[in-house]
């Protein structure tokens, strides 16, 4: 079992905002052997912006304001095509200048960005140029862009829904999925992995529809079909039951989930609609998947009210939820959407806004570390920490051409 790591984390004067940005948001064993983080209280003055650069578009927010601002960029799209992520540096710099200034920001203060899913499939399909894209962004921008691991990620999502839930958060874990990847993540043991809305429903297709272009359209699936699907995320999710307790329960906090999966199963099961509706049964789940699988992509939209281009993705997200509910030994799954993005967890995470002040120092350690030279100590490196880089100018929202960055399928991160 894997606990989760230790985190540095503190609340700079802005936890009241903090809490508002929470409620409007849209390694190696011996390192993960911690308790998850710890948020204790500070006094001080000084404010911090984050950046929260999902797989696809970035959010900011600041400690001292409950302001936020959002801009879509697809980065799987480019990485998936073997393009790297070229195209996308200006985009993201641009955007990590701009967007401080569309939401109401101060500009003195401090900055740093996190990268998720994106980022870690980008350090593996090469390191060096992923260092080389972190290293231009930094220089146009001034803002520093770590590459979080997974676990930290999970951190980041439990915290910030204990914020925004409180004492409606009546589970030992939360299951959050987006576009990149998933994570079930409680306060003592973190599990995620790149098996997001997007990521599974490529995987589907290039198992089960590999002449076709993903996103594709998966059904009707046969009976076998649909059993090699089932099997290849029992696969994927064979590492699950160690990182997790045995004795656990989840809240599933993403729309994918809580409007469509939901939803889905009460429309083609009598039994679910007549039950609690903030719970979902998986024996209910299995058999809408089994009466969903053979039909058109049309009749499902019929049968269920989805519409498109969710449609196309249903019944991928109701076998993962399926999936990740059998591997965690679960028979229900409680459900309450909130948007919870990763601006809370930067915000107060001293380690981040530490690497930021040693940037390359962390850049050569992640060039050979990957994204677990996170947990490194910013103290260690050699170098004393060097001055904030001079943050280029902000652009106004004039200076962004229209249509520069493109959007991927919204309310996924």
């Amino acid at each position: 079992m894997i606990a989760l790591p230790p985190l540095r984390f503190a609340c700079l004067g802005g936890c009241l905002a903090l809490a508002a940005l929470s409620a409007h948001a849209d390694t190696d064993t011996d390192t993960r052997a911690t308790a998850n983080a710890n948020i204790n209280a500070t006094t001080g003055t000084d404010c911090r912006i984050a950046f929260d650069v999902g797989s696809s578009g970035i959010r900011v927010g600041a400690s001292n304001s409950t302001h936020t601002a959002r801009r879509n960029i697809d980065y799987l799209s480019p990485l998936w095509a073997g393009r790297g992520l070229q195209e996308v540096i200006q985009p993201t710099s641009n955007a990590l200048r701009q967007l401080p200034v569309q939401a109401g920001l101060e500009a003195h203060c401090q900055r740093v960005a996190g990268g998720f899913s994106a980022w870690r499939l980008a350090w593996e399909q090469s390191p060096a140029h992923t260092v080389a894209a972190l290293e231009q962004i930094y220089a146009d921008s001034g803002v520093a862009l770590l590459v979080v691991p997974q676990a930290v990620e999970g951190s980041y999502g439990y915290s910030a829904a204990q914020q925004k839930l409180g004492p409606r958060l009546q589970t030992s874990h939360i299951l959050d999925v987006g576009g990149g990847s998933l994570q079930i993540a409680g306060a003592q043991h973190s599990y995620g992995k790149a098996l997001g809305q997007k990521f599974w429903h490529r995987l589907l297709c290039q198992h089960l529809r590999p002449e076709a272009t993903a996103p594709c359209t998966l059904q009707p699936l046969t009976a076998p079909e649909l059993a090699q699907a089932r099997q290849l995320l029992q696969t994927q999710l064979q590492d699950l039951p160690a990182a997790l307790p045995t004795s656990m329960s989840m809240t599933a906090i993403s729309r994918p989930i809580t409007q469509g999966v939901q939803q889905a199963v009460q429309r083609l099961q009598a039994d679910a609609a007549s039950g609690d509706s903030t719970v979902l049964e998986r024996r209910h789940l299995s058999a809408a998947i089994e009466q969903l699988a053979p039909a058109t992509l049309s009749a499902t939209v019929q049968q269920t009210g989805a519409a498109m281009p969710y449609a196309g993705y249903l019944l991928s997200d109701m076998l993962l939820t399926e999936g990740l509910l059998q591997a965690s030994a679960s028979q229900s799954l409680h459900l309450v959407e909130i948007k919870v993005a990763n601006v809370p967890g930067i915000l107060a995470d001293d380690q981040a806004f530490s690497w930021a002040t040693r940037y390359p120092c962390y850049l050569q350690r992640l060039q050979a570390q990957g994204p677990s030279a996170y947990f490194n100590d910013p103290h260690s490196c050699s170098a004393a920490p060097s001055p904030a880089k001079p943050l280029q100018p902000l652009l106004s929202p004039t200076a962004i051409p229209a249509g520069e960055n493109p959007v991927f399928w919204p309310g996924t991160h």
